[in-house]
């Protein structure tokens, strides 16, 4: 609302405030006899002047007064007119850590600027970086009260915020994971989005390239993300395509940014109003459990108002020997299999992990996942991993109609 448009707004206001008083006051004047006509007079001599702003009997003079309402933009009935640059804190802890986050009137982290906290009980941090959010890591658990410093140009808050700090990860969504997403737009995708087909290295002659078609015991289906493009999905269902697991999003191999894929909207409806079931996907670059958590909470919002039939699975696929996780030792990589696994089981979902056989045998200990849905990717005719799985990768290289170029195929062994 635009400045004339609020003080038209108070001008009204004022008016029919106005006319009200005029009316009660009338209604209650009594018609004055002799005795009170004389009184009336005499009162009348001693009245002291009008105020300045009253003209004559018109007690709402002053709204013709064109520099009554004229506003100081610093005073404050101009803070008060004008919250458009009014801040808040969001504050929250997945373990040992803070993550501060200073957002504006549309919910969004303030970017742009060096903002000042003060955490009463460890000091003062900066947003170094100026995206709108402080991190805090290793810090012991317990209470803290966290509060904005003034900034020139902004409205911060009168109170501090209180926190209390967990002690350790309890794999539950995080409730303002939202603030973290970003779209393909806000990142240099081609220096993020660089996962690596681990499979392609192991594949041999003997992979298979052609579409096998579901059985009493068996469905087919398909793997897609931004890379397939535009989907004619009733096309890929009548091919013989019974699911589709699509890619929700990945963390940024460089920046560990959280990136919505951008067909993933596009995908998830299409194949659902095409009657496919359907799963997702995640690609991680996560290097500890906490952000395994972000990145489950991530997917958990996005299929928020979508039916799943198939697991959500995370891909752990290396990101071509540069990316910001491919350098984890095997116990890390498996606490960050485990903590995404468990925050989308604590959320209600069915949970997987994606990887290649090499990626199982040499990084992974694939015997603290036996709980969770293992899809292999392994490109030959017949499987040489020893462990169980539920479901197969068998080619990257598959053709199906409705899709341009190739198309990862997979079987989906289901259980009696």
């Amino acid at each position: 609302m635009d400045s004339k448009l609020k003080r038209l707004c108070i001008v009204s206001a004022l008016a029919v405030i106005s006319v009200a008083v005029f009316l009660v006051i009338l209604m209650n004047q009594e018609k004055p006899n002799t005795l009170n006509t004389a009184l009336l007079a005499q009162s009348q001599e001693a009245e002291a002047p009008r105020d300045v702003n009253q003209i004559g009997d018109d007690l709402s003079a002053f709204l013709k007064d064109d520099t009554f309402f004229d506003v100081d933009e610093d005073s404050f009935m101009g803070m008060a007119l004008d919250d458009s640059n009014r801040l808040s804190l969001m504050v929250t802890s997945v373990e040992k850590d803070l993550r501060v986050q200073i957002v504006g009137q549309d919910g969004k982290p303030v970017s742009g600027k060096s903002f000042y906290i003060d955490v009463e009980e460890l000091g003062e941090y900066k947003d170094l970086d100026k995206d709108g959010i402080i991190y805090i890591g290793d810090i012991a658990s317990g209470d803290y009260h966290v509060s904005l410093n003034p900034m020139v140009g902004y409205k911060v808050p009168n109170n501090s915020t209180k926190i209390y700090v967990k002690d350790k990860v309890e794999y539950v969504p995080i409730d303002d994971i939202s603030l973290l997403i970003k779209t393909e737009a806000e990142i240099d995708a081609e220096a993020e989005d660089t996962g690596v087909k681990d499979a392609l290295e192991d594949a041999d002659k003997t992979e298979i390239k052609k579409l096998q078609a579901g059985s009493k015991n068996t469905q087919a289906g398909i793997d897609v993300s931004k890379w397939q493009g535009e989907i004619d999905w009733d096309k890929v269902k009548n091919a013989g395509i019974q699911f589709a697991i699509i890619r929700a999003g990945y963390r940024g191999s460089s920046t560990g940014s959280l990136v919505v894929d951008p067909y993933f909207e596009a995908n998830i409806r299409g194949a659902i109003n095409a009657g496919l079931d359907v799963g997702v996907y995640f690609f991680t670059q996560a290097i500890n459990e906490i952000e395994a958590v972000e990145e489950a909470s991530m997917v958990l919002q996005l299929v928020n108002d979508y039916q799943l039939t198939y697991p959500i699975y995370i891909d752990t696929e290396g990101a071509g020997g540069n990316g910001r996780a491919d350098g984890l030792d095997v116990d890390t990589r498996t606490l960050v299999c485990e903590a995404f696994c468990r925050t989308v089981e604590n959320a209600g979902y069915t949970a997987g992990v994606y990887a290649s056989r090499n990626w199982l045998n040499n990084n992974l200990h694939t015997e603290k996942l036996d709980n969770y849905v293992i899809w292999l990717a392994e490109y030959r005719s017949v499987p040489l991993y020893k462990g169980y799985y539920e479901m197969w990768q068998y080619t990257s290289k598959g053709k199906v109609d409705g899709i341009e170029g190739r198309v990862d195929l997979n079987i989906s062994y289901i259980k009696e």
